[in-house]
Protein backbone atom coordinates (compact mmCIF):
# COMPACT_ATOMS: atom_id res chain seq x y z
CA UNK A 1 0.00 0.00 0.00
CA UNK A 2 2.83 2.35 0.85
CA UNK A 3 4.52 1.78 -2.52
CA UNK A 4 1.25 2.47 -4.31
CA UNK A 5 0.67 5.67 -2.34
CA UNK A 6 4.25 6.81 -3.06
CA UNK A 7 3.80 6.14 -6.77
CA UNK A 8 0.56 8.15 -6.78
CA UNK A 9 2.19 11.09 -5.03
CA UNK A 10 5.09 10.98 -7.46
CA UNK A 11 2.71 10.98 -10.43
CA UNK A 12 0.87 14.00 -9.03
CA UNK A 13 4.14 15.86 -8.58
CA UNK A 14 5.10 15.16 -12.19
CA UNK A 15 1.72 16.39 -13.42
CA UNK A 16 2.07 19.58 -11.36
CA UNK A 17 5.46 20.26 -12.96
CA UNK A 18 4.03 20.11 -16.50
CA UNK A 19 2.90 23.35 -18.16
CA UNK A 20 -0.70 23.83 -17.12
CA UNK A 21 -0.46 20.87 -14.79
CA UNK A 22 -1.24 22.90 -11.68
CA UNK A 23 -4.44 24.19 -13.30
CA UNK A 24 -5.39 20.63 -14.23
CA UNK A 25 -4.89 19.43 -10.66
CA UNK A 26 -6.94 22.35 -9.34
CA UNK A 27 -9.73 21.53 -11.80
CA UNK A 28 -9.71 17.88 -10.75
CA UNK A 29 -9.90 18.83 -7.06
CA UNK A 30 -12.76 21.24 -7.75
CA UNK A 31 -14.55 18.53 -9.70
CA UNK A 32 -14.15 16.12 -6.80
CA UNK A 33 -15.65 18.67 -4.41
CA UNK A 34 -18.60 19.31 -6.73
CA UNK A 35 -19.26 15.59 -7.17
CA UNK A 36 -19.25 15.16 -3.38
CA UNK A 37 -21.78 17.98 -3.00
CA UNK A 38 -23.96 16.53 -5.75
CA UNK A 39 -23.83 13.10 -4.13
CA UNK A 40 -25.08 14.53 -0.84
CA UNK A 41 -27.97 16.26 -2.60
CA UNK A 42 -28.95 13.15 -4.55
CA UNK A 43 -29.04 11.09 -1.36
CA UNK A 44 -31.67 13.47 -0.03
CA UNK A 45 -33.93 12.89 -3.04
CA UNK A 46 -34.91 9.40 -1.85
CA UNK A 47 -36.20 10.77 1.44
CA UNK A 48 -38.13 13.50 -0.36
CA UNK A 49 -39.71 11.00 -2.74
CA UNK A 50 -40.88 8.89 0.21
CA UNK A 51 -42.40 11.96 1.88
CA UNK A 52 -44.19 12.98 -1.32
CA UNK A 53 -45.61 9.48 -1.78
CA UNK A 54 -46.90 9.50 1.80
CA UNK A 55 -48.49 12.92 1.34
CA UNK A 56 -50.13 11.83 -1.93
CA UNK A 57 -51.71 8.84 -0.17
CA UNK A 58 -52.96 11.04 2.67
CA UNK A 59 -54.40 13.55 0.20
CA UNK A 60 -56.18 10.81 -1.75
CA UNK A 61 -57.68 9.49 1.49
CA UNK A 62 -58.85 12.98 2.48
CA UNK A 63 -60.43 13.53 -0.93
CA UNK A 64 -62.35 10.28 -0.66
CA UNK A 65 -63.57 11.13 2.84
CA UNK A 66 -64.74 14.67 2.02
CA UNK A 67 -66.36 14.09 -1.36
CA UNK A 68 -70.16 13.91 -0.92
CA UNK A 69 -72.13 11.33 -2.81
CA UNK A 70 -73.45 12.79 -6.06
CA UNK A 71 -77.17 12.93 -6.52
CA UNK A 72 -78.66 12.36 -9.87
CA UNK A 73 -81.39 14.92 -10.13
CA UNK A 74 -83.01 16.21 -13.21
CA UNK A 75 -83.43 19.90 -13.57
CA UNK A 76 -86.79 21.35 -14.21
CA UNK A 77 -86.95 23.34 -17.39
CA UNK A 78 -87.42 27.05 -16.80
CA UNK A 79 -91.01 28.13 -17.01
Amino acid sequence: MTRLADAGEEALQRIAELPGGQRALTAVNDLRTRVDDLTKKVRGIDALEARVAKLEKELAALKKATMPARRSTTRKPPA
